[in-house]
């Protein structure tokens, strides 16, 4: 059973999670609207993400692990990249892989499906050439 204290930690930990990533899609020119259907928040989360105005939260296992996604995509590209005009504009350059098509990797997350967010990762993840 958890303690209030376990509560409080995981609370604060999702916050720490959700700022982070919103400060990523920030830096990717993510509009609000991509940012919440990415990460599954409501317009409000987002914009109290967006002013660090969130002590403790409380997020779904499906709202963590897009925050989680999220986040390792993040350091797949900065693996692959040194500098941040690549690190952060990667996201913004049309890929006519099959998978994305012409759209942009933002574009095909900013959908909000679920599956789109981790083919996404899937294949930035396989840019790095497994050097986990």
């Amino acid at each position: 059973m958890q303690t209030a204290h376990d509560i409080s930690q995981n609370r604060a930990a999702a916050a720490a999670g959700l700022k982070a990533a919103v400060r990523i899609l920030d830096k990717w020119r993510a509009s609000g609207e991509q940012g919440e259907a990415i990460l599954r928040v409501s317009h409000s989360t987002y914009a109290r993400a967006r002013r660090g105005d969130l002590d403790e939260i409380k997020l779904d296992s499906d709202q963590l692990t897009r925050i989680s996604y999220l986040l390792n995509i993040h350091a797949a590209l900065r693996m692959i990249f040194d500098n941040p005009e690549n690190l952060y504009g990667f996201v913004n350059l049309v890929n006519h892989n099959p998978f994305f098509n012409g759209r942009t990797p933002l574009e095909v997350m900013g959908c909000g499906d679920f599956a789109a967010l981790y083919e996404t990762f899937k294949r930035i993840d396989s840019l790095r050439g497994s050097q986990w």
